[in-house]
Protein backbone atom coordinates (compact mmCIF):
# COMPACT_ATOMS: atom_id res chain seq x y z
CA UNK A 1 0.00 0.00 0.00
CA UNK A 2 2.71 2.05 0.77
CA UNK A 3 4.52 1.58 -2.99
CA UNK A 4 1.19 2.84 -4.39
CA UNK A 5 1.08 6.27 -2.45
CA UNK A 6 5.29 6.66 -3.39
CA UNK A 7 4.23 5.79 -6.65
CA UNK A 8 2.31 8.70 -7.02
CA UNK A 9 3.69 11.21 -4.95
CA UNK A 10 6.46 10.87 -7.46
CA UNK A 11 4.47 11.35 -10.28
CA UNK A 12 2.94 14.57 -8.99
CA UNK A 13 6.20 15.55 -7.92
CA UNK A 14 8.04 15.54 -11.27
CA UNK A 15 4.55 17.51 -12.38
CA UNK A 16 4.83 19.93 -10.14
CA UNK A 17 4.91 23.42 -11.95
CA UNK A 18 6.15 26.54 -9.59
CA UNK A 19 3.71 28.77 -11.79
CA UNK A 20 0.82 26.73 -11.68
CA UNK A 21 1.29 26.52 -7.46
CA UNK A 22 1.44 30.35 -7.31
CA UNK A 23 -1.36 31.36 -9.12
CA UNK A 24 -3.21 28.53 -7.28
CA UNK A 25 -2.50 30.17 -4.05
CA UNK A 26 -3.80 33.65 -5.04
CA UNK A 27 -7.04 31.58 -6.08
CA UNK A 28 -7.50 30.93 -2.27
CA UNK A 29 -8.16 33.46 0.52
CA UNK A 30 -7.41 30.78 2.84
CA UNK A 31 -4.14 28.53 3.26
CA UNK A 32 -3.55 26.06 0.82
CA UNK A 33 -0.30 23.11 0.20
CA UNK A 34 -0.53 22.64 -3.70
CA UNK A 35 2.10 20.49 -5.84
CA UNK A 36 1.02 23.25 -8.64
CA UNK A 37 -0.45 20.55 -10.81
CA UNK A 38 -3.85 21.70 -13.16
CA UNK A 39 -6.84 20.02 -12.69
CA UNK A 40 -6.89 17.99 -15.96
CA UNK A 41 -3.55 16.55 -15.54
CA UNK A 42 -4.39 15.80 -11.73
CA UNK A 43 -7.43 13.87 -12.45
CA UNK A 44 -5.31 12.17 -15.74
CA UNK A 45 -2.85 11.14 -13.07
CA UNK A 46 -5.03 9.67 -10.56
CA UNK A 47 -6.97 7.67 -12.71
CA UNK A 48 -4.06 6.08 -14.40
CA UNK A 49 -2.61 5.33 -10.41
CA UNK A 50 -6.68 4.08 -9.76
CA UNK A 51 -6.20 1.54 -13.09
CA UNK A 52 -3.72 -0.28 -10.79
CA UNK A 53 -5.69 -0.71 -7.82
CA UNK A 54 -9.14 -0.75 -9.22
CA UNK A 55 -9.54 -4.72 -8.00
CA UNK A 56 -8.70 -4.18 -4.58
CA UNK A 57 -11.60 -3.50 -1.69
CA UNK A 58 -13.62 -0.74 -1.36
CA UNK A 59 -12.38 -0.68 2.43
CA UNK A 60 -8.70 -0.87 0.91
CA UNK A 61 -9.41 2.25 -1.85
CA UNK A 62 -10.91 4.16 1.15
CA UNK A 63 -7.83 3.41 3.44
CA UNK A 64 -5.65 4.77 0.82
CA UNK A 65 -8.00 7.68 0.09
CA UNK A 66 -7.28 8.48 3.78
CA UNK A 67 -3.81 8.71 3.84
CA UNK A 68 -4.30 11.36 0.61
CA UNK A 69 -6.50 13.35 2.82
CA UNK A 70 -3.92 13.45 5.72
CA UNK A 71 -1.25 14.81 3.56
CA UNK A 72 -3.06 18.18 3.36
CA UNK A 73 -2.27 18.72 -0.24
CA UNK A 74 -5.15 20.07 -2.44
CA UNK A 75 -4.20 17.59 -5.72
CA UNK A 76 -3.83 14.74 -3.59
CA UNK A 77 -7.22 15.51 -1.71
CA UNK A 78 -8.87 15.76 -5.45
CA UNK A 79 -7.16 12.42 -6.20
CA UNK A 80 -8.56 10.77 -2.95
CA UNK A 81 -12.22 12.43 -4.06
CA UNK A 82 -12.16 10.66 -7.20
CA UNK A 83 -10.98 7.49 -6.17
CA UNK A 84 -13.57 7.53 -3.65
CA UNK A 85 -16.35 8.00 -6.40
CA UNK A 86 -15.26 5.49 -8.84
CA UNK A 87 -16.20 3.26 -5.79
CA UNK A 88 -19.37 4.67 -5.53
CA UNK A 89 -21.52 1.60 -7.00
CA UNK A 90 -20.59 -0.06 -3.79
CA UNK A 91 -21.44 1.91 -1.43
CA UNK A 92 -23.12 1.19 1.66
CA UNK A 93 -25.14 2.99 4.73
CA UNK A 94 -22.06 3.10 6.45
CA UNK A 95 -19.77 4.50 4.20
CA UNK A 96 -20.72 7.96 5.40
CA UNK A 97 -18.62 7.21 8.17
CA UNK A 98 -15.62 7.70 6.26
CA UNK A 99 -17.36 10.78 4.31
CA UNK A 100 -17.99 12.40 7.81
CA UNK A 101 -13.99 12.26 9.06
CA UNK A 102 -13.13 13.45 6.14
CA UNK A 103 -15.33 16.47 6.23
CA UNK A 104 -14.89 17.20 9.45
CA UNK A 105 -10.86 16.51 9.74
CA UNK A 106 -9.11 17.11 6.47
CA UNK A 107 -11.41 19.59 4.22
CA UNK A 108 -10.01 23.26 4.46
CA UNK A 109 -10.85 24.98 1.03
CA UNK A 110 -14.04 25.04 -0.79
CA UNK A 111 -12.65 23.50 -3.81
CA UNK A 112 -11.62 19.92 -2.03
CA UNK A 113 -14.45 20.79 -0.11
CA UNK A 114 -16.85 20.81 -3.50
CA UNK A 115 -15.06 18.16 -5.22
CA UNK A 116 -16.05 15.18 -2.31
CA UNK A 117 -19.65 16.20 -1.62
CA UNK A 118 -20.71 17.09 -5.13
CA UNK A 119 -20.22 13.53 -6.02
CA UNK A 120 -19.21 10.85 -3.14
CA UNK A 121 -21.12 12.10 -0.61
CA UNK A 122 -24.56 13.73 -2.68
CA UNK A 123 -24.60 9.66 -4.12
CA UNK A 124 -24.31 8.08 -0.83
CA UNK A 125 -27.40 10.34 0.36
CA UNK A 126 -29.03 9.66 -2.82
CA UNK A 127 -28.74 5.63 -2.81
CA UNK A 128 -29.67 6.38 1.28
CA UNK A 129 -32.18 8.82 1.99
CA UNK A 130 -32.05 8.50 5.61
CA UNK A 131 -28.70 9.91 5.68
CA UNK A 132 -30.57 13.57 5.06
CA UNK A 133 -30.47 14.02 8.89
CA UNK A 134 -26.79 13.77 8.78
CA UNK A 135 -26.63 16.43 6.61
CA UNK A 136 -29.00 18.37 8.41
CA UNK A 137 -26.54 18.25 11.32
CA UNK A 138 -23.84 19.13 9.33
CA UNK A 139 -25.66 22.12 9.25
CA UNK A 140 -25.64 23.05 12.42
CA UNK A 141 -21.58 22.73 12.77
CA UNK A 142 -19.22 25.39 14.24
CA UNK A 143 -16.93 24.41 11.15
CA UNK A 144 -17.88 26.35 7.95
CA UNK A 145 -16.46 23.62 5.59
CA UNK A 146 -18.94 21.04 7.15
CA UNK A 147 -21.71 23.52 7.11
CA UNK A 148 -21.35 24.56 3.09
CA UNK A 149 -20.80 20.44 2.65
CA UNK A 150 -24.42 20.21 4.04
CA UNK A 151 -25.70 22.40 1.00
CA UNK A 152 -22.95 21.28 -1.88
CA UNK A 153 -24.01 17.72 -0.87
CA UNK A 154 -26.98 18.10 -2.95
CA UNK A 155 -26.36 20.09 -6.22
CA UNK A 156 -26.65 17.02 -8.33
CA UNK A 157 -29.97 15.57 -6.28
CA UNK A 158 -31.24 19.44 -6.15
CA UNK A 159 -30.67 19.16 -10.25
CA UNK A 160 -33.30 16.32 -10.22
CA UNK A 161 -35.57 17.51 -8.67
CA UNK A 162 -35.18 15.34 -5.34
CA UNK A 163 -35.25 15.93 -1.89
CA UNK A 164 -36.48 19.74 -1.81
CA UNK A 165 -38.07 19.95 1.17
CA UNK A 166 -35.28 19.00 2.72
CA UNK A 167 -32.65 21.54 0.70
CA UNK A 168 -35.32 23.85 1.95
CA UNK A 169 -35.38 22.97 5.30
CA UNK A 170 -31.04 22.59 5.30
CA UNK A 171 -31.29 26.26 3.52
CA UNK A 172 -33.33 27.66 6.60
CA UNK A 173 -30.97 26.42 9.05
CA UNK A 174 -28.08 28.37 7.13
CA UNK A 175 -30.53 31.25 6.81
CA UNK A 176 -28.66 33.92 8.04
CA UNK A 177 -24.66 32.58 8.61
CA UNK A 178 -22.71 34.95 7.92
CA UNK A 179 -19.84 33.23 6.32
CA UNK A 180 -19.80 33.70 2.64
CA UNK A 181 -18.52 30.21 1.87
CA UNK A 182 -21.48 29.23 3.72
CA UNK A 183 -23.74 32.06 1.74
CA UNK A 184 -22.57 30.62 -1.04
CA UNK A 185 -23.02 27.08 -1.05
CA UNK A 186 -26.79 27.38 -0.26
CA UNK A 187 -26.74 29.74 -2.45
CA UNK A 188 -25.80 27.07 -5.25
CA UNK A 189 -28.08 24.36 -3.19
CA UNK A 190 -30.99 26.57 -4.33
CA UNK A 191 -30.31 27.88 -7.96
CA UNK A 192 -29.63 23.87 -9.03
CA UNK A 193 -32.92 23.00 -7.11
CA UNK A 194 -34.43 25.78 -9.39
CA UNK A 195 -33.51 23.88 -12.80
CA UNK A 196 -36.07 21.64 -11.56
CA UNK A 197 -38.66 23.76 -9.19
CA UNK A 198 -38.26 27.55 -10.16
CA UNK A 199 -41.19 28.65 -9.08
CA UNK A 200 -41.38 27.10 -5.49
CA UNK A 201 -37.64 28.17 -5.25
CA UNK A 202 -38.47 31.85 -6.35
CA UNK A 203 -41.15 31.78 -3.94
CA UNK A 204 -39.33 30.23 -1.05
CA UNK A 205 -36.49 33.16 -1.81
CA UNK A 206 -39.20 35.82 -2.38
CA UNK A 207 -40.60 34.76 1.14
CA UNK A 208 -37.08 35.09 2.80
CA UNK A 209 -35.35 38.01 1.25
CA UNK A 210 -36.00 40.52 3.31
CA UNK A 211 -33.07 38.58 5.95
CA UNK A 212 -31.01 36.45 3.21
CA UNK A 213 -28.00 37.54 2.63
CA UNK A 214 -27.26 39.38 -1.01
CA UNK A 215 -24.59 36.59 -1.43
CA UNK A 216 -26.61 33.59 -0.88
CA UNK A 217 -29.67 35.54 -3.27
CA UNK A 218 -27.95 36.69 -5.98
CA UNK A 219 -26.56 32.86 -6.64
CA UNK A 220 -30.04 31.24 -5.58
CA UNK A 221 -31.65 33.33 -8.45
CA UNK A 222 -28.81 33.70 -10.65
CA UNK A 223 -30.11 31.11 -14.01
CA UNK A 224 -33.81 32.64 -13.34
CA UNK A 225 -35.35 34.42 -15.95
CA UNK A 226 -34.30 38.63 -15.48
CA UNK A 227 -37.77 39.52 -14.84
CA UNK A 228 -37.76 37.38 -11.78
CA UNK A 229 -34.24 38.52 -10.80
CA UNK A 230 -35.32 41.56 -10.91
CA UNK A 231 -38.08 40.87 -8.56
CA UNK A 232 -36.16 39.18 -5.98
CA UNK A 233 -33.04 41.43 -5.92
CA UNK A 234 -35.85 44.39 -5.71
CA UNK A 235 -36.06 45.94 -2.35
Amino acid sequence: MNAIIENLRSELISNADEKVKKSGERFFREAVQLYGIKSALVIKIGKEHYSRIKHNSKTEIFSLCEVLWKSGIMEESFIACNWSYYVHKNYELSDFEAFDRWVNNYVGNWASCDTLCNHSVGTLVEMYPPLMSKLKGWARSPNRWVKRASAVSLIVPARKGIFLEDIFEIADILHSDSDDMVQKGYGWMLKAASQAYQDKVFSYVMSRKSTMPRTSLRYAIEKMPSELKVQAMAK
